[in-house]
């Protein structure tokens, strides 16, 4: 099937007929070019001639020494290679045809290939490269796109550091993770300045890059900036990842009390790091824990402190978590169930009540809970809990158990919500009632089957509804 590979194939149909580069594409997206590069190529295989469609509208004049700027766009990405070499020749003379230059400094054909990179590093300067940095980088995920990096990386070398600012808050962030290589590289960026850009950017590689780099250069005589310049951003930032690298770093910086502090941090990855710092001190953090979880009407108890018990407790430390249950807190009653369930100390009748919470993220927890010994809970408490009137949470527990019972429980339940004005739990009680199966619990020949199965006859094929019943022995 022939596409427009993003509107390529319309750009150079404009471009055959004599349109201006700036009318016929978007010039300032890379990807524009690349689809102009490919389309222009693509055959048209419903045409008896199977030529690509713009040739069909206004074909390149045959031995013409010399195009027009909206011409030579076509010959720079033509299927003829001796075309496109030509066409490399007379590119100089138009610099708006340059991001053609870089696509054909990967090209297949070695002639074109040399001739487009010797052309780019004649015409290739600060300006142009910072702007075509999304295109090069872009072309340089291919076999042969390396030069033009290569080149790129030796012009923003030596760039006054101001050339950079651009594409250190660019979108795209493969932009962003080479500008910051770079700046790493040549040590362009003080301490404070990567630990606030770690602290900053949302993807997790320039995250990592900054706060390593600011890391290791704390204590350097050429940056002048105090620990705690450094240290603040990372330990106040919002993402995990940054958080855990600052509270690793004081280790080194030997600050185990700073540690503390993000023993009952709300992400895994912190908390697991401030252990380790305290224990690289000779500290032991479970005592901290202890202290923390006896006062179970604590108001100020962080969440994250009951799960971290648990994380590096007993199981004799359920003795601590199980009274808050009860805390005015709905994070610390989520975590102190997550807490249980991480210590395999879970009881059944003590849990399921808080099923009936207010909170969705405790639900969630209990259910999670529950789920291995679904089996236990009593149905009819849980089937009672699928009515309309129930909060949707609430709704959505108690199915997932019936679902994990099994057997006869779980067709009524999910039978149960085939009408259901609810559309998720509509769709999963559907999904549930097309994997049915006849379990051993479930006698062969129950009448019940086959009116349960009949309610959902809608959602099998003849072939699949006759083989079911034959399955539940419902027809011998």
């Amino acid at each position: 099937m022939r596409g427009d590979f993003g509107g390529g194939e319309a750009a150079a149909v404009r471009l055959a007929g004599g349109a201006p580069l700036q009318t016929a594409l978007t010039v300032a997206d890379p990807l524009a070019w690349l689809a102009l590069d490919t389309s222009v190529r693509a055959v048209d295989w419903y045409r008896p001639s199977r030529l690509p469609l713009w040739e069909h509208t206004a074909p390149l004049p045959a031995g013409a020494a010399s195009f027009d700027e909206p011409r030579l766009a076509l010959a720079l990405c033509h299927r003829d290679g001796r075309i496109r070499e030509r066409a490399v020749r007379q590119a100089a003379a138009y610099p708006a045809l340059l991001p053609l230059l870089v696509i054909r400094a990967s090209d297949w054909a070695e002639p074109v290939r040399e001739r487009a990179r010797a052309l780019l590093r004649d015409l290739l300067v600060v300006d142009t490269a910072v702007a075509l940095t999304p295109l090069i980088l872009l072309v340089g995920r291919r076999d042969r796109g390396n030069a033009a990096v290569g080149l790129l990386g030796e012009i923003l070398r030596r760039a006054p550091r101001e050339c950079l600012d651009a594409l250190f808050g660019h979108a795209d962030r493969g932009v962003r993770r080479f500008a910051y290589r770079l700046a790493v590289e040549e040590r362009l960026l003080t301490s404070v300045e990567l630990a606030r850009t770690a602290s900053r950017d949302e993807d997790v590689v320039v995250q990592t890059l900054c706060g390593e780099a600011a890391l290791a250069a704390v204590g350097d005589s050429s940056t002048g900036a105090p620990d705690d310049d450094v240290f603040t951003p990372l330990l106040g930032a919002r993402f995990p990842r940054v958080r855990a690298i600052g509270v690793t770093a004081l280790r080194r910086a030997g600050r185990p009390a700073r540690a503390e502090e993000f023993l009952a941090d709300r992400a895994a990855l912190v908390r697991a790091c401030a252990r380790y710092v305290l224990r690289q001190h000779g500290i032991d953090p479970l005592p901290w824990y202890r202290r923390r979880c006896c006062e179970p009407g604590d108001a100020a108890l962080p969440p994250g402190a009951a799960i971290g018990l648990a994380e590096c407790g007993q199981r004799t430390d359920a003795a601590l978590l199980w009274p808050l249950l009860t805390h005015p807190t709905p994070g610390v009653r989520a975590r102190a169930v997550a807490g249980l369930r991480t210590l395999d100390v879970t009881d059944t009748r003590r849990l399921l009540p808080l099923l009936d919470d207010a909170a969705p993220g405790v639900v969630r927890e209990v259910t999670a809970a529950l789920l291995p010994s679904a089996r236990s809970v009593d149905t009819d408490w849980l089937t009672a809990r699928l009515a309309s009137d129930q909060p949707r949470h609430v709704r959505v527990a108690a199915f997932r158990l019936l679902d994990a019972t099994g057997g006869l429980e779980r067709l009524r339940a999910s039978v149960t919500l085939l009408e259901d004005p609810d559309h998720r739990l509509r769709s999963w009680a559907e999904q549930s009632v097309q994997g049915w199966h006849l379990s051993a619990d479930v006698p062969r020949g129950a009448a019940e089957v086959g009116e349960l199965l009949q309610r959902g006859h809608h959602l099998f094929s003849d072939h699949v509804y006759r083989r079911l019943r034959w399955e539940a022995g419902l027809d011998r």
